[in-house]
């Protein structure tokens, strides 16, 4: 890779830091803990990124929403539990849980075996610094390091919990009860969730499940360590997850961000809550009912590490040929599909292609503007807006269902 220029970094290989840094396996963890005062080049962002973390001018006290699960299973009470989901994942995409039947003796034991893990000495996390995506565990610095622009002040370790679980003896001892447990609570609260959400689009209760969403499962623990110029990089980029939903579990350092519209707003942690997000393929499958938004955490400026554990769901069960998109039983005349028919081999080369860099799948690769038209439809000129290029779609196709991807 060719040297980069930069006006407050001069001249430096890129690729060549990158490669001593993560053969180092000493981690963000490592460079925080030596008691450096500059951060490494490879972890500079650009201007235009940096700018954009500066506070927003706006006054606004906007929240993601809190919902309580404690009558879940009332049914005077369910109906209106299911209208607060539906809502906040159609407005915000991002909410918070409490009373769902987690203890907090578990939320808290939880993060401290995962605190515990990045806690160890330099040699006992190196054991487990690798690069090995998409099975087993793994622990690294960025699962884009070698792909991104610039690197994120966050150390991960990866657990795949489903399909193919890791085996016991791979997951650290340190955090191996903890990991293995919580695994089971959150996807029970997960299961609760996918119900509400699916009810809230007027499927039968159990719709989500027979997509068998709960048997690809990834755990993920990060560590965002005491970073010195937390002006200069970020904790996350921005990005959405290409799960179906993500449930979130983190300490009580703040810095996570969520986009709505088109302002960052701060998600300061609640007391025994669980943080719930749709994922790309929430919005895809529900035809863009409910929103997979843009979040990111800020480089974190406490002398405490922000420590946090998401869980991944995706799906598993696709239609016959491999494909998916919208579900069949959400398309009409009125309501045809906004999005197009891909693989899951086209949804994870995307992803494991570009990384955390690129946009949200269902913003660009595989939105509207991606499906084979006709030879008639390509001829409409006015393709500046969906609603527009939806209805030349109806005009001209007797079959908009049989389209396929490009």
């Amino acid at each position: 890779m060719a040297a980069k220029i930069d006006a407050t970094l001069g001249s430096y290989d890129r690729m060549k830091e990158v490669k001593e840094f993560d053969e180092s396996k000493m981690g963000v963890k490592g460079l925080s803990d030596s008691g450096i005062m500059t951060i490494p080049h490879i972890f500079v962002h650009d201007p235009q990124t940096l700018a954009n973390l500066k506070p927003s001018s706006k006054n606004t006290t906007t929240t993601i929403p809190i919902i309580d699960l404690s009558n879940i299973n009332s049914p005077a009470h369910r109906h209106k539990i299911v209208d607060q989901v539906k809502s906040a994942a159609k407005t915000f995409g991002f909410f918070h849980v409490i009373n769902h039947g987690v203890p907090v003796s578990v939320l808290d034991e939880t993060v401290n075996t995962v605190k515990a893990f990045h806690e160890q000495s330099y040699e006992d996390r190196a054991k487990y610094y690798k690069r090995n995506e998409g099975k087993g565990v793994m622990y690294a610095t960025n699962t884009d390091l070698y792909r991104t622009s610039a690197a994120s002040w966050c150390d991960s370790l990866q657990v795949w919990m489903a399909p193919e679980r890791s085996k016991a003896e791979e997951i650290p001892e340190v955090c191996r009860e903890g990991v293995v447990a919580w695994d089971l609570h959150a996807t029970k609260v997960a299961d609760d969730v996918l119900e509400l959400l699916s009810e809230g689009l007027g499927l039968e209760r159990r719709r989500f499940k027979e997509l068998t969403f709960s048997e690809q499962r990834l755990l993920v623990g990060h560590c965002y360590p005491y970073c010195p110029q937390p002006d200069r990089t970020v904790g996350i980029k921005a990005h959405t997850d290409g799960s179906i939903l993500t449930v979130l579990l983190r300490n009580h350092v703040p810095g996570l961000q969520v986009k709505h519209e088109n302002e960052w707003l701060d998600v300061e942690p609640v007391p025994g809550g669980l943080i719930i997000n749709a994922g790309d393929m929430l919005q895809i499958i529900s035809n863009g009912e409910y929103k997979s938004v843009e979040h990111r955490v800020l480089a974190n400026s406490w002398k405490e590490a922000r420590i946090s554990i998401v869980i991944f769901f995706g799906l598993t069960k696709w239609r016959e040929g491999g494909y998916y998109g919208p579900l069949p039983e959400l398309l009409s005349p009125e309501k045809p599909p906004i999005y197009r028919d891909f693989t899951e081999q086209e949804l994870q080369e995307n992803f494991y292609s570009k990384g955390l860099d690129s946009k949200s799948l269902v913003e660009v690769d595989l939105g509207f503007e991606n499906i084979i038209l006709s030879p008639l439809v390509r001829n409409c000129t006015n393709f500046r807006n969906i609603s527009k290029e939806l209805a030349c779609l109806r005009k001209h196709s007797s079959n908009i269902n049989g389209l396929k991807i490009a």
